[in-house]
This record gives structure tokens, C-alpha cells and sequence, in this order.
């Protein structure tokens, strides 16, 4: 019998990335990136690597959550340059947890290791954008219209990092800079109850059923196969209550109010400034 060898359970093989098969590369000094054409790029690449930089734990951190948008590319980006850095290649050893079909196609193209929210329910550490964020780190989030699964994820992480360009600050309240109102995600036969209840049970001043546009006739279709409605409530002073009652309505999955849910948010500026809030 062979001494020395390891056996690995079938149930844990590839889950992680294998140190010898990354095409390794030294980490790029985030001080000297070739710059981007676009300074608003620019300001999301530059918020999207400090934070996995100032976070991310390479002892601590297996499970990574990975959500969608503009900037999280920058983030998925950063990660797959730690897993090639020949530095941390020996001990960097996690799997990124999507949020949606986007994100998964960013884990995947990085050549990241790909898992899922009900293999790892316990996630330790998430990065997500956000379409608003106000004084107090509350959040609008579901522009992209994959609010359920992103609020799934970052509410299975006690670290929960925003990673934005400086348009997505609000001064104060919710609603300010985000026009289009809270994304809500419904059963598609509750739509119209759900829109009659927004108006005249909860004071919405203009609800509608989002529509795919040029690229789908009819409505958009979430991952889970849900429409979604945006509802304008104007600035939002009290966005947990908002979003208690808006989850109280027959019909609705979740809601785009993400509340007491970020530790951390990092907002980049078009002269290669971060700011962080948290």
C-alpha cells in the first residue's frame, strides 16, 4: 500500500482551484494599474480592488460571495488575481458564490471556482454594488433585477462590502439619486394586486411592472421566473419600515431595500479617490 497519499471525497473534489493549474502571475500593485480610458472605469476599478485588498482574509475567507453589476466585474477580476499571484497561490483556497446568471458567468470567466448558495449556505465574505446608498449604509438594490438571490447571499455573510462609483451615494435618504423606485420581485399572477396595494395601501406614487424594452416584449423575467415592479415612494426617510410593509403584501418575494445588511461600502471618484463609509 502506497504511504503518504491523501483521499479526497468525492463530494469536495474541484470545489476549490488547484494552485498547480492557475496561470500564475504576480498581484498587480494597484498603485500602478495602466490606466482606463473612461474615469468613471476607472473609479469603479479602483473602489472595486481596495476593497477586495482591505477584506479580503486569504487564512479566513473560503466561501466568497460574488454579485452582479458594473463594478463587481472589477471585483471577480481582483479575486481571480489573488488565486494566479504565486504569493498567495499556496493558501488561497475558495469558491465564489453567485448572485445571478451574470455573476456566474464573471466567476466562470475568471476561472474562479464556481459553487452555490445551497452547497455553502454559510458564506464568509460577500461584494456586491448597489444602486443607492444613504447616510446610514441602507440600500436599493435590484436595478439588474436579481435582488432575491443578491439579498439571499449577502444576508448569509456577517460581511457584507459595497463596491460603487460615487453617483450611487445619496446625502441623506434613499430615493435622492435612484429615480426608477425599489425594485420588488412578485409572483407573476400577484401583479396586479400588488400594484393596486402599493398605491392605495402604501402611498406609492407611481408603480409599474417592468418591461424587458427592446430586448423582450412583455415583462422581465427574474432568475426565479418573477416580474419586477418598481415602486416611487419619493425619498424614503424610513426604509425599514418601508420595507416591512411592502413584504407584508400577498404577492411579494423580497424586496430591493436592503436593511442593516452592509458593514461597509467603498465609493469611487473620477480623479482615482476612494472614499469608504461604514
Amino acid at each position: 500500500m502506497l504511504r503518504g497519499l491523501v483521499r479526497i471525497p468525492i463530494s469536495q473534489r474541484n470545489l476549490f482551484t488547484t494552485p498547480l493549474l492557475r496561470n500564475i502571475m504576480p498581484l498587480l500593485d494597484i498603485n500602478n494599474l495602466p490606466p482606463l480610458e473612461n474615469p468613471l472605469e476607472e473609479a469603479k476599478r479602483v473602489a472595486a480592488y481596495r476593497a477586495v485588498d482591505e477584506n479580503l482574509d486569504c487564512q479566513k475567507h473560503r466561501v466568497i460571495g460574488v454579485g452582479s453589476g458594473t463594478t463587481v466585474v472589477y471585483v471577480a477580476e481582483r479575486l481571480a488575481q489573488y488565486n494566479r499571484d504565486p504569493v498567495f497561490a499556496q493558501k488561497v483556497q475558495f469558491v465564489c458564490i453567485p448572485t445571478g446568471f451574470q455573476s456566474q458567468q464573471l466567476i466562470v470567466g475568471n476561472r474562479l471556482s464556481l459553487g452555490s448558495i445551497d452547497q455553502y449556505p454559510n458564506v464568509d465574505i460577500a461584494f456586491d454594488g448597489a444602486d443607492e446608498v444613504d447616510a446610514n449604509l441602507q440600500l436599493i438594490k435590484g436595478g439588474g433585477a436579481c435582488l432575491f438571490q443578491e439579498k439571499l447571499v449577502s444576508t448569509s455573510t456577517d460581511k457584507f462590502i459595497i463596491v460603487a462609483d460615487s453617483r450611487k451615494k445619496s446625502p441623506q435618504y434613499l430615493g435622492t439619486s435612484w429615480k426608477k423606485g425599489v425594485p420588488i420581485e412578485v409572483v407573476p399572477s400577484s401583479y396586479v394586486r400588488v400594484l393596486k396595494d402599493l398605491r392605495e395601501k402604501l402611498g406609492s406614487r407611481k408603480a409599474e411592472v417592468r418591461q424587458g424594452g427592446s430586448a423582450k416584449a412583455g415583462p422581465v423575467v427574474t432568475d426565479n421566473s418573477n416580474f419586477i415592479i418598481d415602486a416611487d415612494f419619493g425619498e424614503i426617510q424610513d426604509p425599514k419600515k418601508l420595507h416591512q410593509d411592502i413584504k407584508m403584501l400577498v404577492g411579494v418575494v423580497e424586496t430591493g431595500l436592503f436593511i442593516d445588511n452592509a458593514c461597509k461600502a467603498y465609493f469611487g471618484n473620477a480623479d482615482g479617490t476612494v472614499e469608504v463609509m461604514e
